[in-house]
Order: structure tokens, then C-alpha cells, then sequence
């Protein structure tokens, strides 16, 4: 089984390339590692409190958490499990030991539109770019058009 490690800023969009990446493997199942990358703070006080850190939690839609579980089922002939993680740190070194130790195979880009949710939020692809793994290339998908109603004619009785 392969691992992925995909930044998320928790949108639609994150989600979007996971069937066409996973399909590449086939008929091996993946793993999915959807991972919001914060720098740890200076604070000794929330230092302390790092453990039980929850609140960046709390931000995380609950239609997110829907939409992965929607995935898993449909998806269920590639994708093993989606997880959903926030990393803590902003060096190469802590990057590499939390990719070590989920036993990631491959990194996907973050998407075109990422942001940065936190004030304390980083960008992935200072960290991706000096870590070493194997990052995976044209991961784009078609846009999807969300949002969009089509509405029909409305018919007008002429007289």
C-alpha cells in the first residue's frame, strides 16, 4: 500500500485530484494523508498545551470531514483511508520524521488556490521542496464549476 501526502486548506479543491492520483496505483489501494502544516509557536505556555491542541480542529468543516468519508465508500477499489492531521513544526528535519513516520511514498502539490487558514499557517511548498520525497507532477484535474445553477428558459406567450 502506498501512502500520499496531500496539503489541505480544507476546501473542495483539496479533494478534487485524490480519485485521479489513486488511480494511477491501481489495483493498489493508497492511503491519503490530508495535512494542514502550522509552525509551532514560542510561546511556553502553548507549548505546554501542544498535546491537547485542539482547536485548529474545531476550523475544520464539518462537510470536509463528509465529503473524505463520501470518498473512502466511493472509492473504496483505491483508497484504503483518508486521514485528516494538522503537522506542527517548520523545519525540513521535523517535516522528514513526520513523513518518516507515516511511511509517506509521494507528496502531492497543493493546489492553485491554497490558503493559509492560521496565523500561524505555512506555506507546504517551502517545506516539499527541501524534504527529499518524491513529489508527484501534473496533479491537476478539470475544474470543477461549483456553485453553478443552470436555469432553463423561462417561455414567454406571445400574442
Amino acid at each position: 500500500m502506498k501512502t500520499l501526502f496531500i496539503p489541505t486548506d480544507f476546501t473542495y479543491q483539496s479533494l478534487q485530484s485524490i480519485p485521479n492520483i489513486a488511480q494511477q496505483y491501481y489495483p493498489q489501494k493508497v492511503d491519503i494523508r490530508l495535512v494542514h502544516m502550522l509552525k509551532i509557536t514560542d510561546n511556553i505556555g502553548e507549548l505546554l498545551m501542544l498535546s491537547r491542541r485542539s482547536a485548529e480542529y474545531k476550523h475544520i468543516p464539518d462537510n470536509f470531514y463528509i465529503r473524505c468519508r463520501e470518498m473512502e465508500k466511493d472509492f473504496s477499489h483505491l483508497i484504503n483511508r483518508i486521514h485528516i492531521d494538522i503537522f506542527y513544526g517548520s523545519t525540513v528535519a521535523v517535516f522528514n520524521n513526520y513523513l518518516d513516520a507515516h511511511e509517506v511514498d509521494a507528496i502531492v502539490p497543493p493546489h492553485d488556490n491554497y490558503k493559509l487558514l492560521f496565523k500561524n499557517s505555512i506555506n507546504p511548498e517551502v517545506l516539499i521542496e527541501k524534504c527529499g520525497t518524491r513529489v508527484l507532477a501534473n496533479t491537476e484535474t478539470a475544474g470543477v464549476m461549483a456553485n453553478l445553477i443552470a436555469e432553463e428558459p423561462e417561455l414567454i406567450e406571445q400574442q
